[in-house]
């Protein structure tokens, strides 16, 4: 009985992991790739290694019953690790194949303008393969709902609250965020999945391409952050309890959607991503006040949290060869030492005090012309700053590492792959512009009158 269930389970999952269901899907959403059909060479077989373990070949019933095997794994894992080994600069020469010219469909297509490249990936040079919107909306929708896992969004994000509505949430969130993408992105490297096969899926997007993929740190952080805003502000604040729920669903169900449109992950990585966010938010909500308080109170809370946070990207960063994923971590932890660092030197200097639990629940305010010309230029001014202070620090950053670690400088794509100077990168540039965020720019407010 056991096994029998234990069998149906391990079919669901290899069913869920097909890649034909995402190709099938961004079809049905009007996304068209533009793969020359190509013969396979006599004497071979009719599926070939391609970027990131992808295979050649059409979607067939039988090799939903291969996906996910350990051998795919292990055979895309050799393959990423040469890529690395290269320096992940130049895309694949042996996917080659895949990118001879459209179709004659697909020419047509491209005569209207419909062919949209795709973005650069900026640590391996990675331009992808073009392809075809048919449905603009979704594209813009979905490319939106992706955007809300990057790092531009959370620049934004997460200083909006800390200014504007309550640094109190976003002190807990901050910590909630940095803990799902550790845990979510060292669970890709102990897994070892590959990316969804391309043929069949189109990837709408490669910044992430080098990466494993299971499970989904977009699906994590878009299910984890609104439903840990929402559990944070319903008792804290005066508003409609289906609204916030409905936000916060609307936000997870379009993050996850995405990135099955992305092709960058299958279905059952977007679920289990899902899963495994509401799992470790179960653990993480009941702790966060505590958490908190720590930081904010106790003598050795700077020590603990820097030895903590450096202590987990190193192991991070031991757990696999270099990609994007463990400068992703790093850069988490980095950004969550910084805000509790600044916020318990707020705390001890009286600072942007937290309202007493007599004031609760707050009010929203109402919102008016003044209000809302205060946040804006609270929002532009603030994140001009932080963007000139990432950029400054980047500058300094590496120079500075590889100085420090013995590493030559000439090229700075490899020299990011050393572990010690990426990590030591992440933590300058990060790190401090977490600080400044909490700490220095809300002094600035002060003194221009926008507090």
């Amino acid at each position: 009985m056991a096994s029998d269930a234990l069998h149906r389970f391990v079919c669901l999952c290899r069913y869920l992991q097909d890649p034909c269901h995402v190709a099938r899907f961004q079809q049905l959403c009007g996304v068209r790739g533009t793969f020359s059909k190509k013969p396979a060479e006599a004497g071979e077989s009719d599926e070939e290694p391609g970027v990131n373990g992808a295979c050649v070949g059409q979607c067939q019933g039988d090799r939903a019953a291969s996906v996910g095997d350990p051998a795919h794994g292990l055979q895309g894992q050799r393959l990423r690790k040469s890529l690395n080994a290269a320096g992940n600069v130049e895309q694949d020469e042996g996917s080659a194949a895949f990118l001879n010219g459209p179709s004659e469909r697909d020419t047509e297509r491209d005569s209207k303008g419909t062919v949209k490249p795709l973005r650069r990936n900026s640590l391996t040079g990675d331009v992808g393969q073009e392809f075809i919107i048919e449905n603009k909306f979704l594209f813009y929708l979905f490319t939106i709902g992706t955007e809300l896992g990057n790092e531009m969004f959370f620049i934004v994000f997460f200083p909006f609250l800390m200014w504007n509505v309550d640094p109190y949430v976003s002190r807990q969130l901050i910590v909630v965020w940095a803990w799902v993408l550790f845990l979510g992105q060292s669970t890709k490297d102990l897994v070892r999945w590959t990316r969804p096969a391309s043929p069949p899926v189109v990837k709408v997007e490669v910044f992430y391409n080098t990466e494993y993929s299971m499970p989904s740190t977009h699906a994590m952080s878009g299910t984890a952050l609104p439903f840990c805003l929402f559990l944070l502000t319903c008792s804290r604040w005066q508003y409609p309890f289906i609204f916030g729920l409905s936000i916060a669903l609307f936000w997870s169900v379009l993050v996850c959607i995405s990135r099955i449109y992305m092709g960058m992950h299958s279905v059952l990585e977007v679920i289990t991503g899902f899963l495994y966010s509401v799992l470790i938010l179960a653990v993480l909500q009941p702790m966060l006040h505590d958490i908190d308080t720590f930081y904010l109170s106790h003598s050795y809370a700077p020590l603990i949290v820097l030895l903590l946070h450096v202590g987990f990207s190193l192991v991070a960063f031991s757990l696999d060869s270099w990609s994007t994923s463990r400068g992703d971590t790093a850069q988490a932890l980095a950004t969550a030492a910084g805000a509790a660092l600044a916020s318990r030197l707020n705390h001890q200097l009286g600072l942007h005090p937290d309202p007493p639990e007599e004031a609760l629940p707050l009010t929203l305010p109402l919102i008016d012309g003044a209000l809302l010309t205060r946040s804006i230029m609270r929002l532009l001014v603030g994140v001009a700053v932080l963007l000139a202070v990432r950029a400054a620090m980047k500058a300094v950053a590496i120079p500075l590492a590889c100085k420090i670690f013995g590493v030559p400088s000439d090229d700075v794509r490899k020299a990011r792959q050393h572990a010690h100077v990426e990590l030591a990168y992440r933590f300058m540039v990060y790190g401090t512009v977490a600080y400044c965020c909490v700490f220095l720019v809300p002094l600035l407010f002060g003194f221009l009158g926008l507090s």
